[in-house]
């Protein structure tokens, strides 16, 4: 089946692509670049990167821009999978879905009215054994931004290992949050992995933090031959 993966550079998305790649043809990528750093919708964290990481990965890239109005929003999204159903002969489209129901609902409404099929294969996972599985399969990320108590500055731009998500279960024991980010308390930008035939190497990055709210602003990357 040819797929379409909903993108947005974060370790879900990317994970999700690559179990999709496992049995099917993804044959395109597709970015919503929101200019509300607030979407409900859409990952916002360096998201202007898609298309260098889409080069990294080896894939023709999809990438439309909305306003990101809650709601307002999927009308872009609808269009951008319309495009790459023509475009591409899309059968499906997959999302990095893990909990949220707000989004999974909206995106199988979409693909429902378009006739495609609507792949999850993140949906529902042990989020320990799916943290695992990412570091242990070879993907390569870092904390491009955090939302939460008790994320301080030192979090932005923190590679995603072993002991990172050993930190991340301890804190998940006491402030009640997810380990794998499913609340918002922080996203990822993915450097390389087993889906990248390049590796993205961050040359220059500057960090903005205020009240446990912060971004890891990449300003300048290269890639780089693996």
């Amino acid at each position: 089946m040819k797929l379409a993966v909903l993108f947005s550079g974060g370790k879900d998305s990317c994970f999700a692509c690559y179990k999709a790649m496992k049995d099917n043809e993804v044959v395109c990528l597709i970015t919503l670049i929101s200019k509300n750093p607030d979407s409900y919708m859409f990952h916002t964290p360096n998201i202007n990167l898609a298309k260098v990481q889409a080069q990294a990965i080896g894939l023709p890239l999809l990438a439309l821009d909305t306003e990101g109005k809650k709601e307002e929003e999927l009308n872009d999204l609808e269009k951008s999978i319309e495009i790459a159903k023509e475009k591409y002969g899309v059968e499906g489209i997959v999302t990095g879905a893990v909990q949220s129901v707000y989004q999974s609902s909206r995106i199988q409404k979409i693909c429902d009215k378009l006739n495609l099929k609507c792949v999850n294969p993140l949906w529902q996972i042990n989020l320990k054994e799916y943290m695992q599985e990412f570091i242990h399969s070879g993907f390569k990320a870092i904390i491009s931004g955090v939302f939460s108590q008790p994320f301080d500055e030192s979090w932005l731009g923190k590679f995603i290992d072993e002991k990172t998500l050993e930190e991340l279960i301890k804190i998940s024991e006491k402030f009640s949050i997810s380990i794998a980010g499913e609340g918002g308390e922080f996203e990822t930008f993915v450097f390389d992995g087993p889906i990248f035939k390049k590796r993205i190497e961050i040359k220059k990055a500057s960090k903005v933090y205020k009240n446990y709210s912060g971004v890891y602003n990449i300003e300048k990357v290269r890639l780089v031959s693996k």
